[in-house]
């Protein structure tokens, strides 16, 4: 088995019907090889002090939908902390590289975009996805929750995705601090529809 440049614990979800129709999910399995499941989570040490520092990160490859959740250290609405990050998201195993980005800030009154991608850097990045798809802010959990319908993503059946975050420093520079789970541009392993 490889060595992850980070720490993964798959998630298998089951169904179990209730009254209401709901369903129930999140059984934890271990280190994850290939991902067999339909969720995976995935820690990132405390990189920085800013508001923008990405700890967590949780794949769920649904039957309609890739559901993103990442968490953070204290993000903060104020528009000075510069806060935002990228989901990149591999959906073709036989394309190196991702194929989707979701892009916004993560500061109040900011914007998010999913757009085609053909790789990390900001020039490869093409046009507006059509579909579905949306981000949330919870200041309260320090999260950051991402749908997007499988058909934006071209109805993959697995899915990895490589994360970062950033944000301006406090000290007046200007400059910024970026903090990316595990390496680098370094990917998670698939998670297969569930």
């Amino acid at each position: 088995m490889p060595t992850l440049p980070f720490r993964a614990t798959t998630l298998a979800a089951r169904s179990i019907g209730v009254a209401a129709g709901l369903s129930v999910a999140a059984l934890t399995l271990g280190v994850a090889g290939p991902a067999s499941a339909e969720s995976i989570g995935v820690t990132d040490p405390r990189d920085t002090a800013h508001g923008s520092d990405l700890r967590s990160v949780e794949v769920r490859n649904l039957e309609t939908r890739v559901v993103v959740v990442t968490t953070h250290t204290n993000l903060r609405r104020d528009p000075a902390s510069g806060s935002g990050g990228a989901v990149f998201l591999d959906t073709d195993p036989a394309d190196k590289g991702p194929e989707r980005v979701l892009v916004g800030g993560y500061f109040e009154g900011t914007d998010y975009q999913l757009l085609e991608t053909e790789g990390f850097n900001r020039r490869t990045w093409g046009d507006p996805v059509e579909g579905s798809y949306g981000l949330t802010l919870d200041y309260r959990q320090d999260r950051v929750v991402m749908r997007m319908s499988r058909a934006a993503l071209g109805n993959p059946e697995d899915v990895r995705v490589a994360v970062t975050s950033s944000g301006t420093k406090s000290d007046g520079s200007g400059d910024a601090v970026v903090d990316w789970l595990g390496a680098p541009r370094s990917f998670t392993p698939w998670v297969a529809r569930g």
